[in-house]
Formats: structure tokens, C-alpha cells, sequence
């Protein structure tokens, strides 16, 4: 009798995750799971030709802020059309839960100055029909997605919910605050979190310019969220480091909390003194770390790390000046017409940024690595082409040409503001780094960032614009297998029988990244920056296809992941 599957994926190069060669083969698809990979006889009710492309499992970013975005829509973009097929949600210590009726305007405000989700958007689109972390991921439990999505407990939600006023105003916790952040936290695990979450660095704030309730917190009350871990006996940590502590002092907390946890710790580790002082001394503690075990890991960005500047988003280096405040929320082409006016010119290229947050002035005023992105985008300029370099051969100021800028394509242009990170292509697979830190669902005017998979793959296999060579195999774990272990979710990453049927086929020949477009789709009328790519002839997800040549089909298999999952043997 011939066998019928669900699904077979015919003759590709299949990269099944593990690290090892590329095998051509099919792949066979039953129930959400995989059913066999190899040779397939039988037939398929769905057949997708794979040759000449490669197969890969799905690609799963484990640093997102789809927190709020997964309570009012179904599809998790930029993250859902670049071969993503699992994200983690609630990092940084922000997030929507655990809040009480009285605190929920604090917490669309922190979410507004951490992570730039505007609070119109919020207001109009997140329901806030719960008040412990439990009763939130009832709710999203019953959301249908393209992709799957997972939560972590975050740090200041809990500490307001717990210690009310005291919390916000970030004073010290009593004992029995304690007691009961440590009671939430393995509450929360239990409930399904697959961790907890906390922010120690300083540009942290709430609109007002005020620090998010996590960042002075002493390690008593960091060590109270990793004995909930440790009571649990599940979950990770992960956390944003310090800015201004001395870097072995911060790695020294982070190996205390990894130990008193008894859980895998990961934080963002950005390579630019800038950001993060001391950088390569938590890159060297990670490192030690690894050879002895320790599962403390470091997500770093595969790029440099940069903002997007233009008339119709969040921040340009006059976004901030006091004359540009009348107009900062006329439609774009009042905006335009409104600068193209010669006096209102002068007043702007005179002035300087007022602002509420230091970050946000500092932004703004780093006008001097500032380049046109173009299309396809380039992440890695030539210095020639930085403002200083085209204002120098035109022989005008900076601030002039940058003006100039901001108007072509009646003001839909946008800049590229690189803040650092330029080193990263050294960093690619050193030992306890992590491909990361894409914030999917955050900074909607300013960054789009996760579409880093499609970047990964363009410039460390295809080699597009890096000098940075890796085998596909090797890239493809990085993006898999790897980030997948990290947090616990040992069913997906592999391309193996039994594991879930989550998938990309992707021609490598035509892969490639178009320049972020601003779309207006979100509650409220809020804007976003959306990122197409080119090379993704189909994304499975639980054995579904849920895109074909980066269209949506419609299909939503995506669920909430509670909690982790052991690694199948194969």
C-alpha cells in the first residue's frame, strides 16, 4: 500500500542543523512531525520540488518583543517572512505581565521609552484582559499565528507587581518582596515562561527620561528570580548588562547568578565601547565559561548594530529640535513642504536636540557616521560614502547635505546610522556567542533589525558584501539548532524524525534583502518599518506551509510553546 504523508519536501540539499554536510534527500511530513528524512517512497498530499535549493529547519530567534503585537494580529512580521518559525518573547526585563488595572498605563510607558512601541498603539491594540503572568499566557495561548512564539517572565512588570509604588520608584525590596518575586518567578516557569528576564543597562527608560524599575536593583533581588529558576529547576536567564559597572565586576554577577540558578544565563553583548564598556572581557568570561562547562552564553548582532533615520521615522538628526516639534506629526507630504521652507531651514540647521532622555539627544546628535541605506540596503558603507566623506568632496556642512538627504524621494529616504558592532564578522562562532538580538516586535520606527537571519545567510555563505566565509551547515546551526538548545526547546532545530515539522527551502542563488519600507497597518494608525526578501520558496511550520515565495498562504499553525522541551533522540 502506498504510504500517504502530509507533506514531502522533494530532492533538496537537505542542512539538517546538526552541523553536518548537506545531504540531497526528501523529507517527509506527518502529524507535524517529521516523518522520515531520506529517500521517501510513497506520496504526499502536498509536494514541494526542493531541487536545486536547500532545506533547512526553521530559524528561531530567541530575542523578540512580540509581547504586545501577538495579543492583536496573527502574523509576527518582519520575523515570519525571513525563514523565522520560533521566537522568544519578553526580554529585557519588559513586557505586559504580570500588571495590575492601576499599573497597565506604566506599563505601555515603559514599553514606549524601552522599546519604542508607541502608546497609541498599545492603547488601541493590547487588551490587557489579565493580571498575573499565568492569566497572560492563557491568552495568548489562544492566539493562532504564523509562526510559534514563547514568553519569558520580565523583571520590572513583576517588581511593580509586587512592590506597587516602591517598585517603580526603584527602591530596595523588603524581605517578603523578596520572597514573593522568587514565589512569581517559579509560578511563572510552572505556568509555561521559559524564563525570566532583566535590564541593568541605563539607557533603559520611561519616556520621561526616569530608569525602568530593574536597573538599580541589588543582586539580592537579581538572586530571587534565579532561586525561582533554581525552584523550578527549569527555565534560563537573560539579562542586559551594565553599562557603567567595570565589565569583570558584571561578569562575575552574571557567573553568581548561573551558579545560584543552576540555569543557562544569556545577555546582550554589543561590541562597541560605546555601548558596552569592556566588551571583550565579557566576550573572554564567556569564553572561559564554555571550556568549563558553564552555560552562560553572550547574543551578539551579526552586523553592525544601527538606527534608521528619515521624515517619517521616529528619530533624523533634527527630530529633536524644538522648531521641528510643530510638524513632527504632520502627514509626510505637509512634513516635506513644511522643510522645504527656507526660514524654517535656518532655525533647524541652528539648533540643537531637547529632549526628555540623554540616549535619545545622543542619538540624534551622532550625525558624523550617518549614510544613505539604498536599496538593496548596505549594512557595512564604505567610509567615503559617510556624510563626512560626501560633504567634504561637495564642500558643504554636514548638516546641509543631511537636510538634503531627508527630502529626496519626497522624504521617504532613509539613513543608516551605524552605532558600533562593525567587528562582529570576528565574533561569528566564537565559543558561547549566540546569533541574536534582532528585537522583532520592538522600535517600529527606528530599527528592523530582525530580518538579521536573511542578512546571515547573505553575508557569511553567499558572501555578499563580507569577507567572512562560512559553510552553510555551519550557518544554518547558528540559526537552528543552536539558539534552539539555548533556551530549552530541544523538539525543534533539527532536521531529524520525530522532531517538529518546521522548515525552510530557500534558493540561495536569488537570496536577497530589499530596504525596509514603512507601512501604517498597526492599531492606531501606528507606522512600521516592514523588510521583504527575496530567495524563500517555502516556510513550514508545524508541517503547514505557511509561506511561498514570501507570500503568506493564510495559514496560522503557530502556538504558544509552554515551557521547555527535552531533546528527542533521533
Amino acid at each position: 500500500m502506498t504510504q500517504i504523508h502530509d507533506l514531502i519536501v522533494r530532492g533538496g540539499a537537505v542542512v539538517d542543523g546538526s552541523g553536518g554536510p548537506p545531504i540531497e534527500g526528501d523529507i517527509a511530513v506527518r502529524g507535524g512531525r517529521i516523518a522520515a528524512v531520506g529517500t521517501v517512497a510513497g506520496r504526499g498530499r502536498e509536494e514541494i520540488d526542493a531541487r536545486g535549493h536547500i532545506v533547512t529547519p526553521g530559524f528561531v530567534d530567541i530575542h523578540t518583543h512580540y509581547d504586545g503585537q501577538i495579543t492583536w494580529e496573527n502574523t509576527l512580521a518582519p520575523s515570519s517572512g525571513h525563514g523565522v518559525t520560533t521566537v522568544i518573547m519578553g526580554n529585557c526585563g519588559v513586557g505586559f505581565a504580570p500588571v495590575r488595572a492601576g499599573d497597565r498605563e506604566m506599563a505601555m510607558a515603559l514599553m514606549e521609552g524601552v522599546e519604542e512601541i508607541p502608546g497609541v498603539v498599545m492603547a488601541a491594540g493590547v487588551p490587557f484582559n489579565w493580571e498575573s503572568f499565568p492569566e497572560y499566557l492563557d491568552v495568548v495561548a489562544s492566539r493562532h499565528c504564523d509562526i510559534d512564539f514563547a514568553a519569558q517572565l520580565p523583571h520590572s512588570p513583576l517588581r511593580v507587581y509586587v512592590m506597587g509604588e516602591r517598585g517603580a520608584n526603584r527602591e530596595p525590596p523588603t524581605d517578603h518582596d523578596l520572597a514573593e518575586m522568587r514565589r512569581l518567578t517559579t509560578e511563572a516557569i510552572q505556568a509555561g515562561a521559559l524564563g525570566v528576564s532583566t535590564s541593568r543597562n541605563i539607557s533603559h527608560r520611561y519616556p520621561d527620561g526616569r530608569p525602568t524599575p530593574s536597573t538599580n536593583s541589588e543582586e539580592d533581588e537579581l538572586m530571587a528570580l534565579a532561586g525561582g529558576l533554581r525552584d523550578s529547576n527549569d527555565g534560563v536567564f537573560q539579562l542586559n548588562p551594565s553599562t557603567t559597572t567595570p565589565a569583570a565586576e558584571e561578569f562575575a554577577l552574571i557567573r553568581r547568578l548561573a551558579a545560584a540558578s543552576g540555569r543557562p544565563v544569556s545577555f546582550a553583548l554589543v561590541t562597541s565601547e560605546e555601548f558596552l564598556q569592556g566588551w571583550r572581557v565579557l566576550l573572554d568570561g564567556i569564553t572561559t565559561a564554555a571550556a568549563e562547562g558553564v552555560p552562560i552564553r553572550g547574543q551578539m548582532m551579526p552586523r553592525p548594530i544601527g538606527m534608521l533615520f528619515g521624515l517619517d521615522l521616529t528619530y533624523h538628526p533634527f527630530s529633536l529640535n524644538p522648531s521641528y516639534r510643530p510638524i513632527a506629526n504632520l502627514p509626510l507630504p505637509q512634513k516635506v513642504a513644511a522643510l522645504r521652507d527656507p526660514q524654517l531651514r535656518r532655525r533647524l540647521l541652528e539648533e540643537k536636540p531637547r529632549d526628555n532622555s540623554p540616549f535619545a539627544e545622543w542619538i540624534v546628535s551622532q550625525t558624523h557616521n550617518l549614510y544613505r541605506l539604498g536599496n538593496p540596503p548596505d549594512y557595512s558603507p564604505s567610509g567615503e560614502d559617510s556624510i563626512e566623506g560626501v560633504s567634504s568632496r561637495l564642500g558643504r556642512p554636514p548638516r546641509e547635505v543631511i537636510y538634503d538627504w531627508l527630502l529626496e524621494d519626497d522624504g521617504r529616504a532613509i539613513l543608516y546610522h551605524p552605532l558600533g558592532n562593525a567587528n562582529a564578522g570576528e565574533l561569528i562562532g566564537k565559543p558561547g556567542t549566540l546569533i541574536a538580538l534582532g528585537d522583532g516586535g520592538a522600535h517600529y520606527g527606528s530599527v528592523c533589525d530582525a530580518t538579521y537571519t536573511t542578512y546571515f545567510l547573505l553575508n557569511y555563505v553567499c558572501r555578499k558584501t563580507s569577507g567572512v566565509r562560512l559553510p552553510i551547515e555551519r550557518a544554518v546551526r547558528m540559526l537552528t539548532r543552536d539558539p534552539a538548545e539555548a533556551v530549552g526547546l530541544g523538539d525543534r532545530g533539527l532536521l531529524r524524525a520525530g522532531y517538529k515539522a518546521d522548515l525552510n527551502v530557500i534558493d540561495l542563488a536569488s537570496l536577497g534583502l530589499h530596504a525596509p519600507q514603512v507601512r501604517r497597518d498597526l492599531p492606531g494608525g501606528g507606522r512600521r518599518l516592514i523588510q521583504r526578501a527575496d530567495g524563500y520558496v517555502a516556510t513550514v511550520v508545524a508541517g503547514e506551509v505557511t509561506y511561498r515565495a514570501g507570500q503568506s498562504t493564510g495559514a496560522l499553525p503557530g502556538r504558544l510553546v509552554r515551557g521547555s522541551r527535552s531533546p528527542l533522540s533521533s
